[in-house]
C-alpha cells in the first residue's frame, strides 16, 4: 500500500487491486476519520479527500496502511438482481463478432457473476468486472449519440447499465427497467464499488 499527496487537500492510496481497493474504501468509511469528506475508489487506488482545517493529512497517510480491512467490502449482502429483456441493437453484432449464436451470448452475459469495479462516466454508471471473456468486444467505431437509459452494455472486459440517457459507445445487448439513480435515494447510486451483480434475463413484454 503506497499513499501519496494530491494537493492539499486529499491523499491517493495505491493499492495491488481491486478488491484491496474495496476493501479499503469499505475500511476508511466505517473508521468515521475526523476531517475526511470524501472516499472515491478506482480500479488499483482509493482517493481520500480530508478538509485541511479538521485534518492533519500527514497524520492521516501515516494511519490509512494500518486500518483493519474487512474481509470483503459487501459483506453477506446478496447480488443486485437487474432484470433484462434481450433485445438490444448490437445483440446481432455481438454474436457475429464472438463467433457464438445469439442465445448462448445472453447466456453468457447472464450468467456471470459481476461485481462494480468503480463508479464514473456518468452518475451511477458502474463498470462492472466478471464479464465471460467470450464476450469481450470492442468499443462500436462510431458512438451513438444518445442510448437510452437502462440499456445493458459491453464493452472490452466489463458490462454496464446506462443509469440515464446519454452518449455513449458500448454495444447493446439489452434493457432494464430497474432505476439504477435517483436523487432521492440515499445513496442516489444503486450500485456501489464492490457491489455484486447479477442479470435476471426477462421475457420482452
Amino acid at each position: 500500500m503506497r499513499v501519496r499527496r494530491e494537493g492539499d487537500t486529499a491523499l491517493l492510496v495505491e493499492v495491488d487491486d481491486l478488491a484491496t481497493a474495496h476493501r479499503l474504501n469499505a475500511a476508511v468509511r466505517a473508521a468515521g476519520l475526523p476531517g475526511v469528506i470524501d472516499v472515491v475508489p478506482g480500479e488499483h487506488t482509493v482517493l481520500v479527500v480530508a478538509d485541511p482545517a479538521r485534518c492533519d493529512l500527514a497524520a492521516l497517510a501515516a494511519r490509512l496502511p494500518g486500518l483493519p480491512l474487512p474481509a470483503s467490502a459487501s459483506g453477506d449482502a446478496p447480488p443486485v438482481e437487474i432484470p433484462v429483456v434481450y433485445d438490444g441493437a448490437d445483440l446481432d453484432e455481438v454474436a457475429e463478432l464472438t463467433g457464438l449464436p445469439r442465445a448462448e451470448v445472453v447466456r453468457r452475459h447472464a450468467t456471470a457473476s459481476y461485481t462494480v469495479a468503480y463508479l464514473g462516466f456518468s452518475p451511477g454508471f458502474g463498470y462492472l468486472t466478471g464479464l465471460d471473456p467470450a464476450l469481450h468486444v470492442p468499443r462500436r467505431t462510431s458512438p451513438r449519440t444518445a442510448v437510452p437509459a437502462g440499456s445493458v452494455a459491453i464493452a472490452g472486459p466489463y458490462s454496464a447499465v446506462y443509469p440515464s440517457r446519454s452518449p455513449g459507445g458500448w454495444r447493446l445487448l439489452g434493457r432494464s427497467d430497474l432505476p439504477l439513480w435517483d436523487v432521492r435515494r440515499d445513496p442516489p447510486s444503486l450500485l456501489q464499488p464492490g457491489t455484486r451483480v447479477r442479470f435476471v434475463p426477462q421475457e420482452t413484454p
